[in-house]
């Protein structure tokens, strides 16, 4: 499914005399049920630490990503842009590549080799993966999540001549990079405004497949609901508004 052996990361590196530092960053929000499976599923060999951002739960999922052998930091001001960020201020000083995903175990782990292959050979600097390219397991999203990522994707072409079809939390991005872009929102709309400051400080971009699965258990903060879709949608909306339109602060 995945296509890239464990040998191929030391290959791709053996020139530079190292294989850079591959962090995982993971924001959840009271995620205790699915947290032990998506840490336990990453790859060891290709991944040197796994962060897990405790989002203000109040439920076991700390508690239960650190048996699983995560390092759980903690951000108490919820918001998905301020978990992220979290994470990137905890990562180790000799990081060099991150890797987000969320931890509710929608997203495969095991896919991580084919986000970081075109990084770590030194092609690309910022891997995306896209759900609606890959396999997606019935019910995995809904049609509102579709048809946000369409309508970005369809302005961010436009705009920049990248082209995007998702905005799937699952990605890879060397960590010099990310920290120039000068990331702001400290919320739902912090993947689609690292996508445009990507794009917009022609970053080398690259959109992969990726297989997508419904969350493993508990509620979803975004389509659990329809206050939450509202809410994701309407911050989604400020991002590229704020980011996008001259004279708004992007």
């Amino acid at each position: 499914m995945i296509g890239v052996s464990p040998e191929y990361f030391y290959e791709a590196t053996a020139g530079k005399g190292h294989k850079p530092w591959v962090s995982v960053i993971i924001p959840a929000l009271n995620e205790e049920e699915p947290i032990a499976d998506v840490v336990f599923a990453i790859p060891r060999n290709i991944i040197d630490e796994i962060i897990v951002v405790d989002n203000g739960s109040t439920d076991r999922t700390a508690e239960r990503a650190r048996a699983a052998g995560a390092r759980v930091v903690h951000e108490p001001r919820r918001g998905y842009g301020r978990a992220c960020r979290a994470g990137m201020r905890a990562v180790w000083p000799q990081s060099e590549v991150l890797i987000f995903l969320d931890g509710d175990g929608s997203d495969c782990p095991e896919m991580m080799p084919r986000l970081l292959a075109p990084i770590l050979d030194g092609s690309y600097d910022f891997v995306i993966g896209s759900r609606t390219r890959g396999r997606r397991e019935t019910g995995s999203m809904n049609l509102s999540q579709l048809l946000a990522g369409w309508a970005a994707g369809s302005i961010l072409r436009l705009l920049y001549r990248v082209r995007f079809t998702d905005m799937c939390p699952f990605r890879a991005i060397r960590r010099e990079v990310l920290e120039k872009l000068g990331m702001r929102e400290e919320t739902y709309g912090w993947n689609l405004e690292m996508q445009i400051r990507a794009a917009r400080a022609e970053v080398r971009i690259l959109e992969v497949p990726v297989d997508h699965r419904r969350r493993a258990g508990g509620k979803s903060k975004v389509s659990g609901t329809v206050t939450g879709t509202i809410r994701a949608g309407t911050r989604i909306l400020f991002t590229l508004l704020r980011v996008v339109w001259p004279g708004k602060g992007g």
